[in-house]
């Protein structure tokens, strides 16, 4: 999409399996979750907003990216999860000039997130040989950088769906790219959140919506789905459906049954699962 700015932006998805796969029930053609790359581009130059998980993924969002015609200048990752981050090294092969940043918060986060306790006995363990040898993001300095002369503005959300995740504001195209801080028509991953985090991760979505954007790209999202801002609420309100779910649930199970039956069909009901069980375990 493109606007009077001169800036444009395209957003490319790639399927993946999901992290939780111990499903007790649950849609079986909706067990995949969707990541989300963006990239935002001029007359010259472009910025791409997060990579994937896989060496194959990167490699074909290296062609993807290739095939726009400009000189990456930067490669911007908007929280520490290694799905969004595993990509550098590949970038930075095809494309030597750029830098690869996100903020102090998301940088820490990453390099949890390489460590052998989370790289091997996670994500190695997840997709075997499929991971790429890691590359860290650097800090940026400030809380704004330019494409041909346009701010692009790094908002810090706080704890979402994990600590010290950002947003990218694009104020000449309304743009927000909006990381993991808003899903869209997938399951949230809940797992690392309590009640309290999640009403904080409900207001950061509400915050983005002052913004008043004309498009909002989420972090992960059902292919081919609209970027509709109507998806900060819908992310707001999944959150408080969840609370008040746990509420109501005596176990995990019975949680999990809640929010389905709300959001029955949703993509990555394993993110459920999987924040189900931490936030009401069953009882031995």
């Amino acid at each position: 999409m493109s606007s009077t700015s001169g800036l444009a932006y395209a957003v490319r998805t790639a399927t993946r399996q999901g992290l939780t796969r111990d499903l007790p029930h649950g849609p079986d053609d909706l067990q995949w979750v969707a990541n989300t790359a963006t990239l935002i581009y001029g007359d010259r130059d472009a910025v791409l907003v997060d990579t994937y998980t896989s060496i194959e993924q990167n490699a074909e969002l290296v062609e993807w990216v290739t095939s726009f015609g400009r000189q990456l200048t930067h490669i911007f990752i908007t929280h520490g999860h290694g799905d969004h981050f595993f990509g550098i090294g590949q970038f930075l092969e095809a494309f030597p000039e750029a830098k690869a940043i996100a903020s102090k918060g998301s940088v820490a986060g990453a390099h949890t997130q390489g460590e052998p306790k989370w790289r091997d006995g996670f994500w190695e363990k997840l997709f075997p040989g499929q991971i790429p040898e890691i590359t860290y993001p650097e800090p940026l300095d400030g809380d704004f950088f330019e494409l041909e002369g346009h701010r692009l503005e790094v908002m810090e959300m706080g704890y979402t769906d994990t600590v010290d995740t950002t947003s990218l504001w694009v104020p000449d195209l309304g743009l927000v790219v909006a990381g993991d801080v808003v899903y869209n028509d997938t399951h949230q991953f809940t797992a690392e959140t309590t009640p309290e985090s999640r009403e904080h991760w409900a207001q950061a979505a509400e915050r983005l919506a002052e913004l008043n954007p004309v498009a909002v790209v989420a972090g992960h999202k059902k292919p081919n789905t609209p970027d509709h801002p109507m998806i900060l609420a819908q992310t707001a309100g999944y959150l408080r459906s969840f609370n008040a779910a746990v509420e109501g649930s005596r176990t995990a199970e019975e949680l999990y049954d809640r929010m389905l039956r709300l959001y029955p069909r949703r993509a990555n009901p394993g993110a459920l699962w999987g924040g189900a069980k931490v936030a009401k375990p069953t009882p031995a």
